[in-house]
């Protein structure tokens, strides 16, 4: 099969698109044919092992473990383990894989993916998973939003924000998105009812109003996320990684949050994402109900993903971008 591939650790320079074996599923795991993959800052830290944080972690200390880049998937059943009892050759899924999505084939466990939701081409589902459960747990898990409460998104043009917005709206929160004048329309369109261009104005414009402020751009000190809440506002710092520092990444601000949290009495809570079956399901609802709808900023082809993950991290994307494989020569 057509992959892209990675051997060492660096910029979008060291992918290649190569041809490769097939991964081998095991008993509790699905072969995906894939059709589209989405890309996410989480792409960008395993490309770069930056943080440095992540190689300890055991993503690979001198080269990638896994050399195939991409998370999200969106395809179709080919082949499953004697295990697997969810899912039957030529049904069409979407979640996470193991192997690596940027490539025709990946390998999934059975536990990370749900049937794909009607009406969403494949382009639009593989832009949901890694996002959308990201966002889904920090606007419902986390934050907890109820219906009435204030809620500031920063970040709200880009893949978390994006689905924080209509999550937070969903849920009956009133929602402030932070994102670049460009943006504006289509976080308006999301659910938000203002807009802080952030090129003219900062988050606290207002003082300490919001309920709740979901951060998914990682770029802004405690001190002054706090002055946007109120006295027991709840802040969710949400990654981070492909902007913060070179050796914690995001994890420094959220390592001090904790002891914060000693000494007054807003809530201080650090997302650490995880994938299930059942978020997809959740999320698969919103989107089946109308109240969640995938804002795709671009499509690349297979053989460009280079460029898409260049155009993730070097501009601001007005929701998520996405790696089409449909169709690889």
């Amino acid at each position: 099969m057509k992959a892209i591939v990675q051997d060492a650790y660096g910029p979008a320079d060291v992918l290649r698109l190569r041809d490769i074996d097939r991964p081998e599923i095991g008993d509790e795991e699905v072969l995906v044919e894939v059709r589209a993959a989405g890309v996410d800052p989480g792409v960008w830290v395993l490309m770069t092992g930056q943080p440095y944080l992540a190689r300890v972690a055991g993503f690979g200390l001198r080269r990638p473990k896994v050399t195939v880049r991409g998370r999200d998937v969106a395809g179709t059943v080919t082949a499953v383990g004697a295990g697997v009892t969810r899912f039957r050759p030529g049904q069409e899924v979407y979640g996470t894989c193991e192997s690596g999505s940027f490539a025709e084939y990946a390998r999934a466990r059975q536990d990370r993916l749900a049937p794909k939701p009607a009406g969403l081409t494949f382009e639009q589902a593989a832009a949901v998973p890694v996002s959308g459960m990201t966002a889904l747990q920090a606007v419902r898990y986390c934050a907890r939003v109820r219906p009435g409460q204030r809620v500031l998104v920063i970040g709200a043009s880009g893949g978390v924000g994006s689905f924080a917005v209509q999550i937070a709206r969903a849920s009956g929160g009133s929602v402030t998105g932070v994102c670049g004048a460009a943006n504006a329309g289509l976080v308006r369109s999301l659910g938000a009812e203002d807009v802080i261009d952030y090129a003219r104005e900062e988050i606290d414009r207002d003082g300490p109003c919001y309920d709740v402020v979901v951060d998914t751009a990682g770029n802004r000190p405690l001190s002054l996320l706090r002055r946007a809440l109120t006295p027991r506002g709840t802040l969710v710092l949400v990654g981070g990684g492909h902007t913060a520092y070179r050796f914690t990444g995001g994890m420094g601000r959220m390592l001090r949050m904790p002891l914060l949290s000693m000494f007054t009495g807003q809530r201080f809570r650090p997302l650490i994402s995880t994938e299930r079956a059942e978020h997809l399901e959740e999320l698969t609802r919103l989107v089946e109900s109308g109240a969640v709808t995938p804002a795709i900023d671009r499509v690349y082809p297979l053989a460009a993903a280079p460029d898409a993950i260049r155009h993730l991290t070097g501009g601001h994307p007005g929701g998520k971008v996405v790696v089409s494989v449909t169709g690889t020569a």
